[in-house]
C-alpha cells in the first residue's frame, strides 16, 4: 500500500466509526463522492474488500478491522507530531483528550483546570460513558488516557491507582434511619431500596457486598444514572448505594444524608488508564504525573454527615 495517506485513513477512520458515507461526510466536512472515492482508492490499494454491506447494514471485514487497528494508531502518532510541533509554537501547550466514567465526572473537571492552571494555554476534550465504551475508545486510540473505577481486565491495558473512591448509603434526611448510630445491614432488610441499573459498576459493588454479608434486601426500584436514583432518594422513595463523589452537592445542601451504617463506608480504587502497546506523547505524560501526584487531593471528598465520627 505505496500510496496509502493520512487523509485516506481519516476517512476510513470516520466511515469504520459510523457505518455510513453520509454520516463519515459530514463528520470530515467533505462532501459523500469524495468519501466513497477515497475508500474505492483505498481497497483498490489494499487489493482487499475493507467493507461489506449486508442488506441495509454495513459491516467491516476481517481486513477492515486489521487496518482499522493499525489506522487508529498512524493517526495517534499523527496527531502526537502535530501536538509536539504546536508545543512549540508561543503560547500553546497541545491538546488532550480524557475518557471518564460517569461517577468520576463529578471530578474530572477539576483535576483538568489544576492542570490548565500548571500549564497555560492546554486545551481538552472530556468524553464521559459507560466504562466499556470508555475502555474501547481507549484501546481504539480514540482518546488519550482514561479515568475508571477499577483496573480492567483487559491484558492490552495498564492501569495506576491513584486515589481513593467511597461508597456509602444515603437516604433523605427525614428518613427513620438517618440519625441513627450504629445501623446494622440486618436494620436495612426490610428498606425501600433503589439499585443502579443492571451492570453499572455501582450495582455490582452493592450486589458483591450484600452477598458477604448473606443479605436480601427489598429492591423497589431501578434506575439509571446517578442523577436520576439522587432525585428517588431526596423525594423519599428508598435508600441506594452510591458513590460519595456523585452526592457532594446534596450533603452540603442537607438534602441528603448518608446512613451510618456498620462498616460503611467501602472502598474501591480511582484509576488511571492507558494502553500498554504504545507510549505515552503529546500532555498525556505530564497529566499522568500530575494526577499521580496530586489525584488524592484533587478527588477529596465527604463521605459522613457534618458532626458525625
Amino acid at each position: 500500500m505505496k500510496n496509502l495517506s493520512l487523509r485516506q485513513l481519516r476517512v476510513f477512520d470516520a466511515l469504520a466509526e459510523t457505518l455510513s458515507h453520509s454520516a463519515a461526510a459530514e463528520r470530515l466536512g467533505i462532501t459523500q463522492p469524495a468519501v466513497s472515492m477515497l475508500i474505492r482508492q483505498l481497497e483498490a490499494d489494499a487489493g482487499l474488500p475493507l467493507l461489506i454491506r449486508r442488506g441495509r447494514r454495513m459491516d467491516l471485514t476481517s481486513a477492515g478491522t486489521m487496518l482499522l487497528q493499525h489506522a487508529r494508531a498512524i493517526l495517534e502518532h499523527a496527531r502526537r507530531i502535530e501536538e509536539t510541533l504546536a508545543s512549540m509554537q508561543v503560547g500553546t501547550h497541545g491538546h488532550l483528550h480524557l475518557g471518564v466514567v460517569p461517577t468520576a465526572n463529578y471530578f474530572a473537571p477539576r483535576v483538568l483546570m489544576e492542570f490548565q492552571r500548571q500549564i497555560p494555554g492546554v486545551t481538552f476534550k472530556l468524553s464521559v460513558g459507560p466504562r466499556d465504551d470508555i475502555l474501547a475508545m481507549l484501546k481504539d486510540h480514540r482518546i488519550d488516557l482514561a479515568i475508571g473505577g477499577h483496573p480492567p481486565a483487559e491484558v492490552d491495558l495498564e492501569a495506576e491507582a491513584f486515589a481513593r473512591h467511597p461508597h456509602c448509603i444515603v437516604c433523605a434526611p427525614d428518613h427513620p434511619l438517618a440519625t441513627v448510630r450504629g445501623v446494622s445491614w440486618s436494620d436495612l432488610r426490610g428498606e425501600p431500596f433503589i439499585f443502579r441499573e443492571s451492570g453499572s459498576a455501582t450495582r455490582q459493588f452493592l450486589e458483591h457486598l450484600l452477598q458477604s454479608q448473606s443479605l436480601q434486601v427489598n429492591v423497589t426500584m431501578e434506575l439509571a444514572g446517578n442523577e436520576t436514583v439522587k432525585q428517588a432518594v431526596m423525594d423519599g422513595m428508598g435508600i441506594s448505594f452510591m458513590s460519595a463523589h456523585a452526592v457532594q452537592v446534596e450533603l452540603a445542601a442537607k438534602r441528603m444524608v448518608v446512613l451510618d451504617v456498620e462498616g460503611m463506608p467501602r472502598w474501591l480504587d480511582w484509576c488511571l488508564i492507558q494502553r500498554r502497546d504504545s507510549q505515552l506523547g503529546g500532555l498525556a505524560p505530564a497529566f499522568r504525573d500530575f494526577v499521580l501526584a496530586r489525584g488524592i487531593e484533587l478527588t477529596a471528598c465527604v463521605y459522613r454527615n457534618e458532626g458525625a465520627g
